[in-house]
C-alpha cells in the first residue's frame, strides 16, 4: 500500500538522492520501470526496509526498497530532474 506523510525532507549528505525504478509490481500507474526518481530521506521508512519517492503522482510515497537501485548522477541530469516543493 502507498503510504503519504505530506512532510518531506532532504537526503542526508553522502547518501543516495536518486533511484532507478526496476520494478513495479502492484503501481504500475505510480511508478515507471526504468524510471529515475528522487529520493527523500525518511529513517522511519528504511527501518521497515521502505523508500520514499515522488511517484508519478508528483507526491512522495514509500514503496518497498527492492524496487529501486540507488544511482548518482552528473549535476547536470540532477537539475533536469523535477525537484519536490
Amino acid at each position: 500500500m502507498r503510504e503519504s506523510s505530506g512532510l518531506s525532507s532532504s537526503p542526508k549528505p553522502g547518501a543516495a538522492r536518486f533511484v532507478l525504478c526496476m520494478r513495479n509490481k502492484d503501481y504500475p500507474a505510480f511508478l515507471k520501470l526504468r524510471k529515475v526518481y528522487r529520493l527523500l530521506q525518511d529513517d522511519r521508512a528504511s527501518k521497515k526496509r521502505q523508500v520514499r519517492v515522488i511517484d508519478e503522482s508528483g507526491e512522495d510515497y514509500l514503496y518497498p526498497e527492492e524496487y529501486f537501485v540507488p544511482i548518482k548522477l552528473p549535476q547536470a541530469a540532477e537539475r533536469a530532474v523535477p525537484r519536490t516543493t
